[in-house]
């Protein structure tokens, strides 16, 4: 879960930030991680999706899974699900394939779309620097979720373009500071892998770093 030494923050880090920042924290900042079965359902089905360097040609659509990106405005890097690029005269150039694409970037959950729109706002920061990269305007992409098997159409306005450099730069500001937020009791705390690490009732006391330390000792 490490971030980059350059400065960049791991794009995929927004999902966690938007869920809850405490929980982007410990992962980035403090460094601390633990699954669940919430946790490996997901990793396994991106496994499925991400086949880094794969494409495949559908007719006049080319699909590529894990896309490497980043955003030298944002700072962030990460990867594409998958990136449907279709063949349109008003598209742009890519390297090692005739003629003009359009890019449509698709993200891969396991549940069912959530409340806090932070699936949305990934895809969102995804077309960011896909747009940096390719010098070319991305106005949607869809999020394709597992348990219901349905592919949900986003449009990336300006509103939500907005509040994804808003999230970023605070994550940017959290990360320089080493500063994890306090934890604020939630219904989503009891589906978080690291509820045990996070210790909601003690985190006015001691950090979950402090805490696991502690840990560490008595079990010594």
């Amino acid at each position: 879960m490490a971030n980059n030494d350059d400065g960049f923050l791991m794009l995929s880090g927004l999902n966690h930030f938007i869920f809850c920042r405490r929980r982007w924290a410990l992962i980035h900042i403090e460094q601390l991680w633990r699954e669940n079965a919430f946790t490996l359902d997901g990793h396994y089905m991106h496994e499925r999706v991400h086949d880094a360097g794969f494409t495949e040609l559908r007719g006049s659509t080319l699909l590529s899974r894990a896309m490497p990106v980043r955003s030298e405005t944002l700072r962030i890097t990460g990867e594409c699900d998958m990136v449907e690029l279709h063949r349109d005269p008003s598209g742009v150039p890519i390297r090692g394939r005739e003629g003009l694409w359009r890019l449509y970037p698709v993200e891969y959950k396991r549940g069912r779309p959530g409340e806090r729109g932070a699936d949305e706002m990934q895809l969102c920061a995804q077309a960011l620097c896909l747009e940096e990269m390719f010098v070319t305007e991305i106005p949607e992409g869809a999020v394709y979720y597992g348990e219901t098997r349905h592919r949900l159409r986003v449009e990336l306005t300006d509103e939500l373009r907005s509040r994804v450099r808003e999230a970023i730069a605070e994550m940017h500001r959290l990360f320089e500071r080493g500063h994890t937020p306090r934890a604020k009791m939630t219904r989503a705390c009891k589906s978080c892998s690291l509820v045990e690490l996070c210790q909601p009732a003690l985190s006015k006391q001691i950090s979950a770093s402090e805490y696991v330390r502690r840990a560490m000792e008595d079990e010594a």
